[in-house]
């Protein structure tokens, strides 16, 4: 463990100045994260940098869980062993990497996670079983994937069932699957969706492994959201971190009240981005 928090600070000391000049990240509430004490940070997973835009927001050392298969990856896992992420097998119930954490939480160490699971990115096995039954033109998959993968999983769900419920018709959602955030925001100037509707949708559902932690080792979780793009330079990319939210009893109305609290985190990103 000691080799491994050397790695991670002399990581961190490398790579934030660059992290920071190339994708020009905007942080909003740093005074947020504790400093000291157990906690668990998670956020929204657009992308695989997401992670290192709390890294540089504290000098606590984050342990954060990573899928396995960045440590199968013989190009990328000496970098993730050495940053002390834990690998976590997605394909099952991973006992070994939730005790893992949970050493590290009583501890009195810190843990990062996606409580999505996964990236809200299209992926693959997804944008397969969307081309097979909607899409009839010359396109190959290649070339829609390409277009898709970009999307949000949660948004184009959401269009497909606004489809079924009649909201919007087959067409438009065929013509508009590969850019449903912008349909989206057509049918809000529409007035065929609210911005609450939008925003309802804005996430895949939340696992329920951060707030179990949370209620086993009495460690506040720090929500944390991410809007806009990776760009050089980027002009829109926005972080806001939450104050602590103190764990309950009830795994339910915890993981719901994170819910809402990471969507409204969200909203209150987009809406300082339009002032």
């Amino acid at each position: 463990m000691k080799n491994k928090v050397i790695c991670y600070k002399i990581f961190k000391f490398i790579l934030s100045p660059i992290y920071k000049f190339w994708y020009n990240p905007k942080i909003e509430g740093k005074e947020n994260i504790p400093k000291d004490g157990r906690f668990i940070i998670v956020g929204n997973h657009i992308h695989i940098m997401d992670q290192c835009n709390v890294v540089i927001s504290t000098k606590r050392i984050l342990f954060y869980m990573a899928k396995k298969e960045y440590f199968d990856n013989k190009k990328v896992a000496w970098f993730f062993k050495s940053a002390g992420c834990i690998p976590v097998d997605r394909s099952k119930k991973d006992e070994s990497a939730t005790s893992a954490a949970l050493d590290i939480l009583n501890n009195d160490g810190a843990i990062g996670l996606f409580p999505e699971g996964t990236r809200n990115g299209v992926k693959e096995e997804r944008a397969k079983e969307l081309f097979d039954e909607y899409i009839e033109s010359e396109i190959s998959f290649d070339e829609f994937y390409k277009k898709i993968k970009k999307s949000k999983t949660s948004q184009v769900n959401f269009l497909e069932e606004l489809m079924k419920l009649g909201a919007i018709s087959k067409d438009e959602f065929i013509d508009n699957i590969c850019n449903a955030d912008e349909f989206l925001n057509l049918l809000i100037h529409e007035k065929r969706l609210t911005r609450t509707e939008y925003f309802d949708h804005i996430l895949l559902p939340l696992k329920f492994g951060a707030v179990s932690m949370a209620k086993k080792t009495s460690s506040p979780i720090v929500p944390f959201v991410i809007t806009g793009d990776y760009k050089f330079r980027s002009k829109n990319l926005r972080i806001k971190i939450g104050k602590p939210i103190e764990p309950i009893n009830d795994l339910e109305k915890a993981n719901k009240h994170l819910d809402e609290t990471m969507k409204k985190m969200i909203q209150e990103n987009y809406e300082n981005i339009e002032k």
